[in-house]
């Protein structure tokens, strides 16, 4: 299938991206390069041997994105492009809002439009807000706590309502969890634009000595050292369940988490990695962040049953990955000024 990834440059997008090429589905990315690099766009040929077509787009640009529908004969799209920092979107909730819906709802529109069918939505774990673990696609959508999250719960809205008005379209909605780690090559991988938002790409950076020493937001939540616990899922799994997702897609909404289903706290995510890869990660205990919950890990039964999916990456294969993506030379002179 021809298939429109936006924010295809992005960590997950890129990673997804492989996994398409690799299962013989035709890539075109949409990205403006607003949190990724055009240089992605050579490593992703070194790795798959293509080129994909590539456009700097902003997918909030209507008439920009419809030419790229215009150009391609799109049978699917997937929909990473978003900003997606849940202490960010604290500060500034109206630049998510914009992005985020705005985006999804030009892309639900388009996709009408042009007799696109097919449409696997990026959202996340925490639009059900801070109910207990482990979470199942059964429970209804909780309070979020934060904008980010809740931009998530009305994109998987406002494409679950263009379903059920459209009996053609089928829309997955996968709520994952927290992926780390890289491609097995090195090449690719969470490399963010200044300074990094999500743990991994900060821990990787404090032990390369680019950033003085990480912060762990609270270290007295109900939790067994007290640090917040999440469900951490190797982003090639996650790609691959992407794939998956797109492969069994049928006519109207069905959502599926993608996770582990074991949670790991921030302290245990740290000592893992000073274990596997010989390096010191120094830090520091800081107040708790706005936004976050204490513990969050998924029921992922769903993805096995209906996908036949399921996580193959433990923790060690997560934290060797990431720090042979930070090592690997390439770029890190760039991120060295960047931060």
């Amino acid at each position: 299938m021809n298939i429109l990834v936006t924010g295809g440059l992005g960590y997950i997008g890129s990673h997804t991206c492989v996994e398409l090429a690799k299962n013989g589905h035709s890539i075109i990315i949409v990205d403006n390069l607003a949190n990724s690099k055009a240089e992605t766009l050579d490593r992703l040929a070194e790795i798959t041997g293509a080129r994909m077509a590539f456009y700097r787009v902003d997918v909030t640009d209507h008439s920009a994105t419809a030419e790229v529908f215009a150009s391609h004969d799109i049978e699917g799209v997937m929909h990473f492009a978003g900003l997606k920092a849940v202490g960010e979107s604290v500060e500034k909730p109206l630049a998510y809002y914009y992005n985020n819906v705005l985006g999804t709802i030009t892309l639900a529109k388009l996709c009408l439009e042009y007799g696109v069918n097919k449409f696997v939505f990026s959202s996340s774990a925490t639009v059900y807000g801070d109910q207990p673990s482990p979470l199942h696609e059964g429970m209804e959508l909780g309070t979020t706590t934060n904008p980010y999250g809740e931009t998530k719960a009305i994109s998987e809205r406002i494409l679950a309502d263009t379903a059920k008005a459209n009996p053609d379209f089928a829309v997955r909605l996968l709520r994952y969890f927290n992926p780390v780690g890289a491609h097995e090559s090195g090449l690719i991988g969470e490399d963010p634009n200044g300074i990094p938002n999500n743990l991994m790409p900060y821990v990787t950076r404090v032990a390369k000595g680019l950033l003085p020493g990480l912060r762990v937001f609270g270290a007295d939540y109900d939790t067994p050292d007290g640090t917040g616990v999440r469900d951490y899922i190797h982003v090639v799994d996650l790609a691959e369940g992407h794939v998956a997702a797109l492969e069994k897609l049928a006519p109207g909404t069905s959502v599926v988490n993608l996770g582990t289903g074991r949670g790991t706290s921030v302290l245990e995510l740290v000592r893992t990695f000073e274990a596997e890869n010989g390096v010191a990660v120094p830090y520091e205990i800081v107040g708790r962040r706005a936004g976050d919950v204490a513990v969050c890990f998924a029921d992922a039964s769903r993805a096995a049953r209906e996908l036949g999916w399921k996580a193959k990456r433990g923790l060690r294969e997560m934290v060797r990955d990431a720090w042979r993506f930070e090592t690997r030379g390439s770029g890190a002179e760039g991120r060295r000024s960047a931060t």
